[in-house]
């Protein structure tokens, strides 16, 4: 089966903002991307109302309905709840509305309420010392899964919505039923469940008359009945006020938000409570503020108001003559974790560079109460070290500090209106000028011509260029670029002084060279036509001579 709830990890801006809203941090960040946990995880749906990016994603049964209506008689459970979502629409309007979609019949979910809220007064009659509401599923798995100490507690009773299953399967037979309502939860309920076929939340179905082209029928004078009592559960208090409420030994009291449903477990667990009835839901303000109607409306008082307007003041009248059919057993097992040692924990603070009590900020931005409870969740997977802002910052701070202190280069950071932000000493050094502190918030016109830097704001690319700082006598190759985004230019200078100067004196030692060079060759040259010319007045007379001697032999003969 699909989960219910996932995330759309590829996504994730690692804002954590999934993880310090969970109440339970059923959230694992791998990779710097988060993912729900589902083992932990109660769908109380604080994750997808919080994520900026939308990626908390609800399982979609439309096509699953559509399926079911094509060859089953479908019966609609619907949520009291919905007097608030569709608030200019009664039961009437809705029944019209959805049997259009195909479905067979629409009954109130406020029946098996009905039967539910009269089973939670046998069981205060019984003698329970704490009875727990069931109707909330994101508490009933808060309980099973990390309260396994107040189980006992837990009504054993079907939730509304299953109860109210089981009366329409005996009613009506071979029937399908869906349920539809605000909450996420009810989706994983429903899976587990044999009296409900498939969960719609009030989202899916104003996609699917969107995708149908079908108008919600709406109504000016909503038609109140007498015997509606329970319409009243979604409210906050709502359970307690369609209950007879005779047992006096029993206080009533009300728990809404996770919060508050959380720390009032801890106080059974420690045994602090007793001899009451508490009505417990994960949303505040019960279910009128569920996961998927926060973002329709934005006031739970008005939803309070609109469902009490509604509500009758008598029950509903059902076919079920005890509640004995509606008892139920939560036999699921509570999910146990190894937890790490306190020298695991330590060892583990000590890598995260929280050794130091001063270190432990404990400010809750990586979504973690305190960096005790951080690093239980690195060390049981669910958390990385780099969740830590405060130290992420000192690291950045650190690393860039060093870059910039170390860098060969001369550095400049300006803003738009060419005032010095940063500069690192290597700068200070080409411009002389004795540190950084002198410069800062002064305009770069101060120490520098700024007509590049006007230039680069308008757009022109300025990388490589060479030039001669002739105040400093020093050879620059300058990189300037702009980002629009942070509206800061940053500026690397590179001093190539030393290399220009070995290149003027290479230059000039070629150039020496070649002069002594051509020199030596004119010398040389005129020594060679000296020579020339001694040797052809030698040879002339040697001729001569020759010639001479050649004749007086010939003479002889």
């Amino acid at each position: 089966m699909e989960r219910c709830l996932t995330s759309k990890t590829d996504n994730c801006k690692t804002c954590y903002k999934c993880i310090r809203s969970c109440p339970i941090k059923a959230i694992s960040f791998e990779n710097n991307r988060a993912s729900i946990i589902h083992e932990d995880c109660v769908l109380c749906g604080t994750c997808y109302n919080v994520c900026p990016s939308k990626l908390k994603v609800i399982r979609n049964d439309i096509n699953k309905v559509k399926k079911m209506l094509e060859s089953e008689k479908v019966i609609v459970s619907l949520a009291p709840s919905f007097v608030s979502y569709y608030e200019n629409s009664d039961i009437d309007c809705l029944s019209e509305t959805l049997k259009k979609l195909g479905f067979a019949e629409v009954e109130e979910t406020a029946i098996g309420a009905t039967m539910v809220k009269k089973a939670y007064d046998e069981m205060l009659e019984e003698g329970r010392d704490i009875l727990i509401s069931s109707c909330c599923h994101s508490v009933n798995t808060l309980i099973l899964k990390h309260y396994p100490e107040c189980k006992q507690y837990l009504a054993d009773v079907l939730s509304p919505m299953c109860a109210h299953g089981l009366n329409i399967k005996k009613r009506y037979e071979n029937a399908k039923v869906v349920f539809i309502g605000p909450c996420i939860a009810k989706k994983d309920e429903g899976d587990r469940s044999e009296y409900i076929d498939a969960v719609l939340t009030f989202e899916e179905l104003d996609q699917w008359l969107n995708e149908e082209n079908i108008e919600l029928l709406t109504t000016e004078n909503k038609q109140k009945q007498e015997k509606s009592k329970a319409r009243l559960f979604p409210t906050g208090g709502g359970i307690i006020r369609t209950m007879e409420c005779s047992s006096k030994k029993h206080d009533y009291i009300v728990v809404d938000g996770m919060n508050e449903v959380i720390a009032c477990l801890e106080d059974i667990k420690e045994g602090k409570i007793h001899n009451c009835f508490i009505e417990m839901s994960a949303c505040e303000g019960s279910c009128i503020n569920g996961p998927v109607v926060k973002n329709r409306h934005s006031s739970p008082a008005r939803n309070a108001l609109l469902v009490n307007n509604y509500a009758g003041s008598e029950d509903f009248e059902y076919s079920l003559s005890d509640t004995s059919d509606i008892r139920t057993v939560y036999d699921r097992s509570a999910i146990y974790h190894r937890q790490p040692s306190e020298e695991e924990v330590e060892a583990m603070l000590k890598k995260m560079g929280k050794e130091d009590k001063e270190d432990q900020l404990n400010c809750g931005c990586c979504g973690y109460d305190s960096c005790h409870d951080k690093a239980v969740a690195i060390l049981k997977g669910y958390a990385n070290i780099d969740m830590c802002l405060p130290l992420l910052m000192e690291k950045s701070r650190s690393l860039a500090n060093n870059i910039v202190n170390n860098t060969p280069n001369g550095l400049i950071v300006l803003d738009e209106e060419l005032n010095i932000g940063l500069i690192n000493n290597t700068m200070c050094k080409l411009v002389g000028v004795p540190s950084p502190d002198t410069l800062i918030n002064q305009h770069i016109a101060s120490i520098l011509d700024p007509s590049d830097f006007f230039e680069v704001l308008e757009g022109k690319q300025i990388f490589a260029k060479s030039e001669y700082l002739k105040e400093y006598e020093k050879y620059v190759v300058k990189t300037i670029s702009y980002d629009r985004k942070f509206k800061v230019l940053v500026c690397v200078f590179r001093d190539i002084t030393s290399e220009e100067e070995n290149k003027h004196n290479h230059q000039e030692l070629v150039k020496n060279t070649i002069s002594i060079t051509d020199s030596l060759l004119e010398k040389n040259m005129r020594s060679v036509h000296e020579i020339a010319s001694l040797l052809g007045e030698t040879t002339a007379e040697t001729k001569v001579a020759l010639e001479k001697l050649k004749s007086l032999v010939k003479s002889d003969e």
